[in-house]
């Protein structure tokens, strides 16, 4: 008997010892993890969206030693009635307002402050937007209409094989994804939790194998798509998505702080949803689109894509939003009226007619309630409309 209880108590010690060596040796897997599931606590909210460094592994997006371009202050405008009933309701915790490229309002809310640099979430995909279409102005990517296989052959076989290019920018290539943020088992939160763990986001796009409809045929928001061109880019140039983003946007808007991306477990960028930058910043990007892609003397982005990827073409269904190349705009859009927009409240809305921009970052826990997303639009309108 004393020999089975010495047995029985060794083995104990053993796996007690594994155990706090597993936990150990996963100890910043676990924690990411733990950070992950409590991202969109109502305590913890509004800290983790300026600090996702703490719940993910990161890059950062080098923005050189060049100047700080400056927004000059303009005279402060009268916001309209409601608007700051509008910021408590919808948790927001930057509203920045600029026009006729000067700053008219700027105020942070809820503790944070200009230095924060806040998740973009997707918002995110109008960067790389852009970017696509520096490297189509360069012949790195000869066409749209090329099959994303042409420049990622380990797509063969998986939902995006024959699926173009143009496709993934319009939310147009048919692959089965559930992007329900709500529900723990959906696509897009499994896919959160690959970020969490270091997983890879290749492996993920690649394992994705059934389609619900052809190719082109049906627009459906699938975020997944935007990583899938992020591969696509990757391919074409041979070069990381944070060093394209340094080199051709951030450097030449001269921001004012170095933007980061969470990444996967290979150290690639998270390019749906995953960059993190100040407020005044995402302003500098939103006014030159604004300007068609020009920035100062420097044409940045060419002027014939901004055109394009912020021209409803997308066959979204009648009476809704209407979608471009990873830009949206108002079911009742005027020309130049378009915008950025990521979960949990986040806003990049643009209005050339009026020369004007607006960023919204926000901790809206709320955001998919009915009427939030048509409210918000509403507000951004009257706020445009207030100049």
């Amino acid at each position: 008997m004393r020999r089975i209880l010495t047995w029985t108590a060794r083995a104990g010690l053993a796996l007690l010892l594994a155990a706090v060596v597993l936990g150990i040796w996963k100890r910043e897997e676990i924690t990411r993890l733990w950070a992950v599931n409590s991202l969109f606590d109502e305590t913890r909210i509004v800290g983790n969206f300026s600090d996702m460094q703490a719940a993910f592994l990161t890059v950062p997006v080098p923005r050189g030693d060049g100047p700080v371009s400056d927004i000059p202050q303009g005279p402060a405008m009268t916001l309209p009635e409601g608007v700051q009933a509008w910021i408590e309701a919808r948790d927001v915790t930057s509203l920045l307002v600029l026009h006729r490229g000067r700053i008219v309002h700027e105020s942070y809310h809820q503790g944070t402050t200009p230095l924060d640099r806040r998740i973009s979430w997707s918002i995110a995909k109008s960067f790389l937007s852009a970017l696509f279409g520096i490297a189509v102005d360069e012949g790195q990517i000869a066409s749209l209409s090329d099959p994303v296989t042409r420049y990622v052959p380990s797509l063969q076989g998986t939902a995006y094989d024959a699926v173009n290019i143009r496709n993934l920018l319009q939310m147009t290539g048919g692959v089965v994804f559930d992007e329900d943020y709500l529900d723990y088992h959906s696509d897009i939160n499994r896919m959160g939790r690959v970020l969490a763990l270091g997983g890879r986001m290749d492996d993920f796009a690649a394992g994705l194998t059934m389609r619900a409809a052809k190719p082109g045929e049906r627009w459906k928001y699938v975020s997944i798509d935007t990583h899938v061109l992020a591969m696509v880019l990757r391919g074409a140039t041979g070069r990381t998505l944070p060093d394209l983003l340094s080199e051709k946007i951030v450097q030449p808007l001269g921001l004012e702080a170095a933007p980061y991306y969470i990444t996967d477990g290979d150290g690639v960028a998270f390019a749906l949803g995953g960059l993190n930058m100040t407020t005044r910043d995402y302003g500098r990007f939103g006014l030159m689109v604004a300007h068609m892609g020009r920035h100062g003397a420097r044409q940045v982005v060419p002027r014939d894509w901004i055109a394009a990827s912020t021209t409803p073409s997308a066959p979204t269904p009648g009476g809704g939003l209407k979608y471009g190349y990873q830009w949206w705009m108002p079911s009742d859009a005027r020309a130049g009226e378009v915008f950025g927009q990521g979960i949990y409240g986040q806003y990049l809305y643009i209005d050339r007619a009026s020369d004007a921009v607006i960023v919204v970052t926000a901790a809206d826990r709320r955001f998919r309630d009915a009427g939030v997303g048509s409210a918000n639009i509403a507000m951004l309108r009257r706020i445009i409309g207030a100049l």
